[in-house]
């Protein structure tokens, strides 16, 4: 019997397939690059390679994993001279003093933020969307940015995406052998790191709702008592672009009273998602009464209580999590 002739590809499948494929490549290229525009620009790169390449396409894999393909290979040369991005926490040991000067470091690359609003297709199943944004909760992508970029790949490329250590070498161009021990050594050291948060999780979306809502109320108000009474004894408070920060109610209670203390603005909190965790769109309101975006805070819920809340800094996360630059009153 001879081999099944598969139909050339054309523009308009591949542009179909692509569009279906776009969240997931969008999680992918972010677990890479820790950044979700670098993410965003990948994937855009990624297509117009795809149909630049598109006459070269010879059907020995599917679509999609030659998009993958693709997309790997381009995250690899473009993370090949950068530094690792890195949150607060990964730069040394907590502040100890709540009246430490805070001050910005825009030298340092900084780990963003992924709105879960990326991450949705119209197409997707309910399940699909889940375990996907599980995939790329805030700690495993910081842990993530420890491995060398062709570990990182070759780890994604099977706990992730299930390949075989044949595919993962056809698309690094090297050998079975070598993939093998770029996957021991990527394990060994996420495993020297032993972050208790890398572990697969079932979320609790109800419980993570009401922390998020009496979190929000709470910072509106400028509230400390009641934000205490929803964040962990050990509860850490992270700003990006902010090299200092601090972990344990003793310093971060007294921080937030200093902080509350100061305002001189108004402050908006919006329930959302970002990075599979409960997440709040930040507007402050301006000199002219114009509330507009600031910031997205992403919280980390372990057991009944909030035990990690990170903010980063700049409007254009809050666009990217679906939100207007300024708020209607």
């Amino acid at each position: 019997m001879s081999a099944e002739v598969l139909p050339p590809l054309t523009s308009v499948r591949l542009h179909d397939e692509f569009d279906l494929l776009r969240p997931g490549l969008v999680a992918h290229c972010y677990r890479m690059t820790g950044s979700y525009q670098d993410a965003e620009d990948v994937v855009q790169d990624t297509y117009l390679r795809a149909v630049r390449g598109m006459a070269g396409f010879e059907g020995r894999s599917s679509v999609k994993t030659w998009l993958y393909r693709i997309a790997t290979n381009t995250c690899v040369s473009a993370l090949s001279h950068r530094s690792r991005r890195v949150l607060p926490a990964g730069l040394g040991a907590p502040e100890t003093d709540p009246d430490v000067r805070v001050h910005s470091d825009e030298s340092i690359a900084w780990l963003e933020p992924l709105p879960d609003a990326l991450l949705h297709h119209r197409d997707d199943e309910p399940g699909e969307v889940a375990v996907l944004r599980e995939s790329v909760r805030l700690a495993l992508i910081a842990a993530l940015q420890y491995l060398p970029v062709r570990q990182r790949a070759a780890l994604l490329l099977r706990e992730v995406l299930s390949w075989s250590a044949a595919e993962i070498a056809e698309t690094l161009g090297v050998s079975v052998p070598a993939v093998k021990s770029l996957l021991q050594r990527a394990r060994r050291r996420l495993d020297e790191l032993d972050l208790t948060d890398l572990r697969p999780r079932q979320p609790d979306l109800e419980l993570e709702r009401a922390l998020l809502a009496r979190y929000v109320t709470a910072f509106e108000a400028g509230d400390s008592a009641a934000i205490r009474e929803v964040i962990h004894d050990d509860f850490s408070l992270e700003a990006v672009p902010h090299p200092v920060w601090f972990r344990g109610v003793r310093v971060c209670v007294p921080f937030l009273e200093k902080t509350f203390a100061a305002r001189n603005e108004d402050v908006r909190m919006l329930p959302t998602r970002a990075n599979g965790q409960p997440a709040a769109a930040g507007y402050r309101r301006d000199g002219s009464g114009v509330l507009r975006a600031d910031c997205l805070w992403v919280l980390t819920v372990t057991g009944d209580r909030i035990s990690r809340s990170v903010k980063f800094e700049g409007p254009g996360l809050v666009v990217a999590a679906g939100f207007p630059e300024q708020l209607t009153p």
